[in-house]
């Protein structure tokens, strides 16, 4: 290590380089992380928010919540340790006195009683038919209010907000939990009383001894996993993430080799004066790892810092699980990308280096 500290110190500008490339490369993979994991948790935040462990749908529902069908009435003939009802209804909103700024939304019908009930943040549950708690981020990004009036695009039925709550979003749409009676008339409008309530699920929470005929059951992540869109986008954004690693180890490992050619008329010198091929690459690595280290905790701490100031409408949400598991990972790609340079070094014929 003290060879390769003062070699750095020696050639600041060309270490700076280095480091430089790493960091941008490091920043890049982060924020990308970060985009990718903030996306997927928009997908299933109010998912994740029931804490269930599977939910039953018809069987000829696809695994699709919004084409699942169900009589509540089967309800009763599930046995399993908790269950809560769930009608799920698309929709889009607006503030009365402007229908310019519209925002897609997902209406969540429950059970005040049951457990995927929401925690309240600001304001109070609904109670009664026109009364919703929306998710905190229409108040954020939207200039939705407690008390606001919202119109339904589809047939000018009105609500009002009541409450807020956090971390509900469902397929990257804010989440509007109200009552079975209020969703039935985002469906239907002035004709909601002569309609029969569906709902589109009973989600199961603990374990389930007897399933209705008709009903199927799923896991709640296989059921995540199907959401429209959402697989493909976590692999693609996974596939970019991997490449983007690769790509660094082999531009580190790039300069690293062609910085061992550069000097390997004085490594040369230094074998002659007895010097170990070990010792050299061991200062090889160590400089690397050095180098590697600077380049990604730099990227990390501004990608952390940049979090922090972006719009609440990017979905960007920092894991430290994952940057911690990618900056380990890039720092061992690196070194094993610098490997190749100690075979270099170990060929290295000393009268040849010297000339």
């Amino acid at each position: 290590m003290f060879l390769a500290l003062n070699e750095i110190r020696h050639s600041k500008l060309r270490y700076a380089l280095v480091i430089g490339v790493m960091f941008l490369i490091a920043y890049l993979v982060f924020f990308l992380t970060g985009l990718a994991y903030g996306l997927a948790q928009e997908n299933r935040m109010a998912i994740d928010k029931w804490e269930a462990d599977s939910l039953l749908l018809s069987e000829k529902a696809n695994d699709t919540l919004n084409m699942s069908m169900i009589d509540p009435k089967l309800a009763d003939e599930v046995e399993a340790d908790e269950t809560a009802l769930l009608v799920q209804a698309p929709a889009i909103i607006y503030q009365t006195g402007d229908n310019e700024a519209k925002e897609n939304v997902s209406f969540f019908g429950i059970d005040e009683a049951e457990f995927i009930t929401p925690n309240i943040i600001e304001g109070e549950m609904f109670d009664g038919k026109g009364e919703v708690v929306a998710d905190i981020s229409l108040k954020e990004n939207a200039g939705f209010d407690l008390g606001d009036t919202i119109n339904i695009s589809m047939n000018d039925e009105k609500m009002t907000i009541v409450g807020f709550t956090e971390n509900a979003k469902y397929s990257v749409s804010p989440v509007l939990y109200t009552s079975f009676e209020t969703v039935q008339s985002v469906r239907y409008g002035e004709m909601a009383e002569s309609q029969e309530l569906k709902v589109n699920a009973i989600i199961i929470r603990g374990e389930v001894s007897e399933i209705p005929d008709g009903l199927s059951q799923i896991g709640v992540t296989d059921f995540i996993n199907k959401l429209p869109g959402y697989s493909a986008q976590v692999l693609t954004f996974g596939f970019m993430i991997g490449f983007l690693v690769v790509i660094a180890a082999v531009v580190i490992g790039i300069f690293i080799y062609v910085l061992t050619m550069q000097k390997t008329a004085i490594f040369g010198v230094m074998k002659a004066q007895g010097i170990s091929s070990g010792y050299i690459a061991k200062s090889v690595i160590a400089q690397t790892f050095f180098l590697a280290t600077v380049g990604v905790l730099t990227g990390l701490i501004l990608t952390i810092a940049s979090g922090l100031v972006l719009p609440e409408a990017v979905p960007f949400q920092s894991n430290l699980i994952f940057f911690a598991f990618i900056s380990v990972l890039m720092i061992i790609i690196a070194i094993t990308g610098a490997l190749f340079s100690v075979r270099t070094i170990v060929k290295i014929d000393p009268l040849k280096a010297i000339g």
